[in-house]
């Protein structure tokens, strides 16, 4: 797919996106998906259904994603594998050292 985006940038430009105007792209779609959360919310007006138009940008985000890890030379299912390990890793730490409310002692008058 990224290769026919190539095809098209090619024509009027006689080259493709630079890693820049790739993220340009990607920031672009985020904000829509903030619209779009919005128009979910009722506070948005938009033509269309809200929640097929993010189902579309959420997946078009991802895309995105993808092709910014491929250009970077990122491999991006190792990255999120050892990003999810570490995530994991604090939040149990977290949880371990933090008391739930019910659980902590009264202070005492």
């Amino acid at each position: 797919m990224r290769r026919l985006y190539e095809l098209l940038e090619e024509r009027p430009n006689g080259r493709t996106w630079s890693l820049h105007e790739l993220m340009i792209g990607f920031s672009n779609d985020v904000g829509q998906i903030g619209r779009l959360i919005l128009a979910s919310d009722g506070t948005w007006e938009i033509d269309g259904d809200p929640r097929s138009e993010l189902e579309h940008k959420l997946a078009e985000s991802m895309w995105w994603t993808f092709v910014l890890a491929d250009r970077l030379g990122i491999d991006l299912e190792q990255a999120y594998g050892d990003t999810m390990k570490k995530i994991r890793s604090g939040l149990e730490t977290t949880i371990a050292r933090t008391a739930p409310a019910s659980d902590r002692p009264e202070d005492s008058p």
